[in-house]
């Protein structure tokens, strides 16, 4: 017997709500049935017995598609909650001295194990990393992503400049490092690779020039960088590139914007910088916990969205503060609020799950319960905890629900992940 056929209540999104009571935006069935076979959903509908399927039943819970991640520093994950001012500070305080540690023999593979137990329990089954400036932290990356068969995107920092010689590269050896990572992980397996210049800030114009030859030469993988986070960065970066008309203008000088270009915060951007995103299908990445957490700004989702900018959401760990998407949609919300925009509960759990794979260029292949895509699928409890089994009593609409979970839940309502398939929370150790 191979196929499996998970039952519970279904939700999956086919498009980006409109409002709150946007119905054709997604499928819900109440007894549903997810049918998987070899890694994939080969069925999706209302549940009907099958002897030759082996059925696990999850009601009266809800079954999604796998939380999605666009934006983290896995070499952060020993470092979040550190006390610190701004992000500048941030940086230079702790980051760059965590990150030195990725020299040290073995450590890259024990942090990247208990990142990707972390993952796991909060329900996210695929994720964007920034990996340190070692290539011995992508390969410990990739090969725990290898271990697991989940699909993560992921590469090499490249830095040459304004941070510790002992975590800069040069522009030749950023190349040379990309380039045989590239040939080693990208495309193997369900393994993805970004090409990782930090920011401005940390690449001369000559690693820029660099970055750009990678894209040219590998134009399916990923670029992904840092953009208006902080007015300090912003300052800082005109003066390096004095010639660019704008911080997005320093990218778009050297080639490095383009559908599959995801860009980290986005919070102050003038117009020219929207039109510029929007005209090359470059993604602004909403990170909440982190930019609340540094103090660095407000997201302006509904200003980028009527210019048509795409948008992902992520955690940034670890300035952000919490691995899970449910607490990042939390602030997320938050954050909206303050910008007096009002975020549906079924528009955070689009964000989640297929918006984010729309900016990874990956639906069809992960975000949606449909045949064909991979099972990767998250299992949500919405009266995991004392307070929400006390709010769920009185709850009666999906969105109610959706928007407990949302506002109250944290990896206790993670009931179970599947991977390509799998149960991978119930099988973590000490689980």
């Amino acid at each position: 017997m191979t196929r499996t056929i998970l039952r519970g209540r279904v939700l999956t999104f086919v498009s980006e709500p409109q409002a709150i009571d946007d119905a054709a935006s997604y499928r819900y069935i109440e007894d549903g049935a997810v049918t998987i076979d070899g890694g994939k959903i080969v069925a999706v509908g209302e549940f009907a017995p099958d002897d030759a399927a082996e059925v696990i039943d999850h009601r009266p819970h809800l079954i999604l598609p796998g939380f999605i991640d666009t934006h983290l520093h896995y070499v952060q994950s020993q470092m979040i909650a550190s006390y610190a001012g701004s992000l500048l500070e941030w940086l230079n305080t702790y980051t760059f001295v965590e990150e030195q540690k990725f020299s040290q023999q073995g450590h890259a593979g024990a942090v990247s194990a208990a990142f990707y137990d972390e993952l796991i329990r909060n329900g996210t089954t695929t994720a964007v990393a920034y990996c340190s400036s070692h290539p011995r932290s992508v390969d410990a990356f990739f090969g725990e992503a290898e271990k697991r068969n989940m699909l993560m995107v992921g590469g090499k920092v490249m830095m040459d400049r304004n941070a510790p010689e002992a975590l800069c590269d040069t522009a030749q050896s950023g190349y040379d490092d990309s380039k045989a990572l590239i040939a080693r992980w990208h495309g193997e397996g369900r393994a993805l690779y970004a090409i990782s210049p930090r920011f401005a800030i940390t690449s001369t114009p000559a690693q820029l020039e660099a970055s750009r030859a990678l894209v040219a030469e590998f134009p399916d993988c990923y670029v992904q960088t840092h953009l208006s986070e902080n007015d300090a960065e912003i300052t800082y970066s005109m003066e390096l590139y004095p010639g660019s008309p704008d911080y997005t203008g320093i990218y778009e000088d050297y080639g490095l914007l383009g559908p599959k270009t995801l860009l980290g915060h986005c919070i102050h951007l003038n117009h020219r910088e929207t039109m510029v995103l929007a005209e090359t299908g470059s993604v602004a990445v909403f990170c909440p916990t982190s930019n609340l957490f540094l103090g660095s700004g407000l997201f302006d989702r509904e200003r980028l969205s009527k210019h048509s900018v795409r948008i992902g959401v992520a955690t940034d760990i670890g300035g952000g503060t919490s691995y899970g998407m449910l607490e990042t949609m939390a602030e997320g919300y938050k954050v909206l609020q303050l910008r007096g925009q009002r975020l549906n509960p079924f528009a955070s759990f689009y964000m989640m799950t297929l918006g984010n794979a729309r900016a990874l260029s990956l639906d069809g292949t992960i975000g949606a319960i449909a045949p064909g895509n991979a099972a990767d699928l998250v299992v949500l409890n919405a009266g995991a905890t004392p307070a929400m089994a006390l709010r769920m009593a009185t709850i009666e609409t999906l969105a109610e629900e959706l928007f407990l979970l949302q506002t109250l839940g944290d990896d206790r309502a993670i009931a179970e992940v599947y991977v390509a398939g799998a149960k991978a929370k119930s099988t973590l150790g000490g689980l």
